[in-house]
């Protein structure tokens, strides 16, 4: 007889959001469409609708391989139900940037503060970087390529000159086992009860800050600010608690970044992007949130040195 989970082993991250619905809300026989879906040929999987970015007439396809928006924590019971993680832990983590264009609220929000308009228009990928010219100067093709890119740019459309702020979009990876483990159990599952997730993964905030984010401020915000732009840095609410602190700066004037955190909420059994709060900072102030780390002192460094030395000269 196979030995009941433990304590740990009863609480997985699984899919939150697939194709922009909820996933505790698509019916069985809807979430083995969606499964099937996944096991043919990317290109003779039936296109589907990213319903965050499509309103009204307008639709809009989604791109994302497998179509997850998000996942969040599911917790098995005594008696073996699966229901979402209580308290912040089973909130939606985002894994899909464009998941943040729900309705395009974050752009009124964020054109309201920054450029003094809720109607500001954003401009996707940008080129900001170009590729340095050769030695003596020539360039493949006449042409310096683009090697680096604003996510977005929002540009006030009613002055004069030329009103802008850059839009910089962090979702959070996982890792673990791929959704294909997923996806092959759902193909699998009758229902009705909800599913609890096949693969072990977590979300990775260490990979998605330090090592995506990061890079990413320090190469475009000193020349941003030297042009007198502030960059607005869009994440859900779980990816910001997984920061370290950042001391608020005292003004807007004093800051380099405004960090527009969102969090979802349940309305009518799905869920939706609303502003939670902004936290505006310096760059230097930004590394080390993003860091969340300290050095050791050269005595424990030295400590771990001799440890790993004795395991493999043994």
């Amino acid at each position: 007889m196979a030995r009941p989970p433990s304590a740990d082993e009863r609480t997985r991250h699984g899919i939150g959001e697939w194709y922009g619905r909820s996933f505790v809300r698509l019916t069985p026989a809807e979430r083995r469409t969606f499964a099937e879906a996944q096991a043919l040929p990317r290109l003779d999987r039936p296109k589907q609708v990213c319903l965050p970015r499509s309103s009204g007439s307008s639709t809009v396809r989604c791109g994302k391989d497998g179509g997850v928006c998000s996942i969040r924590l599911y917790a098995m019971g005594e008696s073996g139900d699966v229901r979402p993680a209580t308290g912040e832990v089973g909130g939606l983590c985002t894994t899909c940037p464009h998941r943040f264009e729900e309705q395009g609220m974050i752009y009124r929000w964020i054109g309201e503060t920054l450029l003094g308009t809720d109607c500001a228009v954003p401009l996707g990928q940008v080129g900001f970087l170009e590729q340095l010219a050769a030695r003596d100067g020539s360039s493949a093709g006449g042409t310096r390529r683009v090697v680096g890119r604003i996510d977005n740019v929002l540009v006030r459309p009613d002055t004069a000159t030329l009103e802008w702020c850059a839009v910089e979009t962090q979702a959070v990876y996982f890792s673990g086992d791929t959704m294909a483990t997923e996806f092959a159990a759902l193909r699998g599952h009758a229902g009705p009860a909800l599913p609890f997730p096949a693969g072990k993964r977590r979300p990775d905030y260490r990979s998605s800050g330090p090592k995506r984010l990061l890079p990413q401020l320090q190469i475009k915000v000193p020349s941003l600010s030297r042009w007198g732009r502030r960059v607005a840095v869009v994440v859900d609410d779980g990816f910001f608690r997984a920061l370290g602190p950042m001391n608020q700066a005292t003004d807007l004037s004093n800051a380099d970044i405004v960090w527009f955190v969102v969090r979802y909420e349940a309305t009518g059994g799905e869920m939706h992007l609303r502003p939670a709060f902004t936290h505006m900072t310096t760059l230097e102030r930004a590394v080390e949130g993003l860091t969340a780390a300290k050095v050791v002192t050269r005595e424990t460094f030295e400590t771990r040195i001799r440890e790993k030395l004795r395991k493999v000269t043994r």
